[in-house]
């Protein structure tokens, strides 16, 4: 199937799961249909199936655009609970198509609680609650990881809700990522479980080979120790001083040591300027996502560190925060930087991704279907430097080499149903569909800040205005300083009896201090000074209160 040919499918509001080898396009297809939906004004969820593969549609993890979360089931009061979040009612209410990408890696158990809450939230008894759905991905490529303590887990064409979705099979059969017939002969040799001698030894030539680019290569590695040793080993090769940062931490030691184990961030960041670094968390208003990569210009003991993205443009990081919480209360927080280093990345990491220059490492590959994807992300073989090579890294799974037969047989007749539909036919359906999902008016957009100081203006705490805006508390606190900058008349003075006045008091000595000193409050020499009992939302509140600024 082309691309057109899906493009059209999609229009006319079929579910589809959208497939085909990697390179296929999938990608730029679903970029398409999002301009083509965004150009009517129609609202889409946007999201994959993990955090980095969700940054090359711009878009954020199903696991939170839905609110599920980590969890692997939901009771009834899981449901209401949900409900009585409202930025959650508003999304489910305002959005008509939904998108997730990479359903490879997404566990069939998510898959099925995705339908439930949109059952129960849409309050209608269909698949999904009745919202034009898409799949995307392709089952060659990595399946879920199960970890510890969740149920055993499969690819999520085995999940109730893929079967009774009546999801479409778009399987694309055109190839635009390779560049070479050797190179695309081979992976296709890899899909069907048949790698010949031929390939074997074309990859055998790679051993060890620079690559004919002058790219600095993407170093892929199976394990994350590898990845951890490559990128301590860069950042020793840099001049200059290392800046640490460490993590601060509460609650009870072992909600938050399972918080950690799930957090990207490092419990220690250690930085030098020239650093290659990655975001771990999306924060959309100051301008980075989950997977953003940079560079860094600026870091000091005493100073947020500044990264420079590919685009030229400078970003300050703040301190950001991890939570967990039941019932309206926070069990566990962390607060840390959210970077990492990125000179080296994993294989899972890296699934998605289009790169000219590869270094990679299979001798350690322990998951079928592992060297596939790595192979599969470099445009052509001379752009490959392949370190080492196992067996186990050019085999797939034998079900899925069995069902991709299935979905290539559904695909066809797929395009032969809408081929036999004649244009016209398929030109009214799009256009009913269009009409069905397109807003009949226009809603008037309302900046984030301006949603802050409407919170604001009713005299909300800080953890409701949280809690109705879905953000954390340190956001709230960066969007009322940023409407004081803009002259705001809103007042946050009664927020003064969030923080204890013994806290109050410490903080603002500490503060009157450094603005003395230095001119400028950050908040990293301050929270050094009073202590790990005062959390950084504390320090940042009783800033904004006392009129100082972390600008000079």
């Amino acid at each position: 199937m082309t691309q057109k040919e899906a493009l059209a499918i999609l229009k006319m509001g079929n579910n589809v799961f959208l497939t085909g080898a990697a390179g296929s396009g999938k990608t730029f297809l679903i970029n398409e249909y999002l301009k083509y939906l965004r150009e009517h004004d129609v609202e889409v969820g946007v999201t994959a199936s993990t955090g980095i593969a969700a940054t090359h549609l711009g878009g954020v993890t199903i696991h939170s655009w839905s609110g599920m979360g980590v969890k692997d089931s939901l009771s009834e009061y899981d449901l209401e609970a949900l409900e009585e979040k409202q930025y959650l009612y508003r999304r489910f209410e305002r959005v008509k198509v939904l998108i997730v990408d990479e359903i490879s890696m997404l566990h069939h158990f998510r898959l099925d609680l995705l339908d439930k809450i949109l059952r129960f939230m849409k309050r209608v008894d269909a698949p999904f609650g009745g919202m034009q759905v898409i799949l995307c991905g392709d089952f060659f490529q990595l399946p879920p990881v199960t970890r510890r303590g969740e149920p055993e887990s499969y690819f999520s064409y085995h999940a109730r809700s893929f079967k009774e979705g009546g999801f479409t099979v778009c399987y694309l059969t055109e190839q635009f990522r390779q560049k070479d017939d050797a190179h695309l002969k081979l992976l296709n040799e890899i899909r069907k479980g048949e790698v010949t001698a031929t390939s074997k030894k074309l990859l055998k030539d790679r051993l060890n080979k620079k690559t004919l680019t002058e790219l600095e290569p993407t170093r892929l590695y199976t394990h994350n120790s590898d990845v951890d040793d490559i990128n301590f080993a860069e950042l020793t090769k840099l001049p200059g001083n290392e800046v640490q940062y460490h993590m601060d931490d509460s609650g009870k030691d072992f909600i938050v040591e399972a918080l950690k184990k799930s957090c990207l961030a490092p419990e220690t960041l250690r930085l030098k300027v020239g650093a290659r670094v990655m975001c771990v968390k999306n924060s959309p208003d100051l301008g980075y996502v989950n997977g953003t990569l940079g560079i860094v210009v600026s870091c000091a003991r005493d100073r947020d560190p500044i990264i420079k993205l590919s685009s030229g443009r400078e970003i300050t990081l703040s301190r950001a925060s991890w939570s967990i919480e039941e019932e309206g209360k926070v069990k566990a927080e962390l607060t840390q930087y959210p970077l990492r280093l990125a000179w080296a990345i994993t294989v899972h990491k890296s699934q998605g991704m289009s790169l000219d220059a590869v270094e990679v490492d299979l001798s350690k590959s322990f998951e079928k279907g592992m060297g596939y994807v790595a192979l599969s992300r470099v445009r052509t073989l001379e752009g490959l430097t392949l370190l080492g090579i196992n067996e186990l890294a050019l085999q797939v799974d034998e079900e899925v080499l069995l069902y991709d037969q299935v979905l290539q047989e559904l695909g066809e007749e797929a395009r032969e149903k809408v081929e036999e539909m004649g244009d016209a036919v398929v030109k009214k359906r799009q256009e009913e569909f269009l009409a069905y999902i397109r807003p009949k008016q226009k809603e008037k957009k309302v900046s984030t800040f301006e949603k802050t100081a409407e919170l604001l203006e009713k005299k909300l705490s800080l953890e409701e205005m949280a809690k109705e805006r879905g953000i954390t508390k340190e956001t709230i606190l960066s969007h009322i300083e940023k409407l004081q900058e803009e002259g705001s008349k809103v007042s946050p003075a009664y927020l003064k009896k969030e923080i204890t006045p013994a806290h109050f008091k410490k903080i603002q000595e500490v503060c009157d201090k450094v603005h003395e000193e230095k001119g400028r409050v950050l908040l990293s020499p301050v929270k050094e000074k009073v202590g790990a009992s005062i959390s950084y939302w504390e320090i940042r509140l009783v800033r904004l209160l006392l009129g100082y600024s972390d600008k000079e």
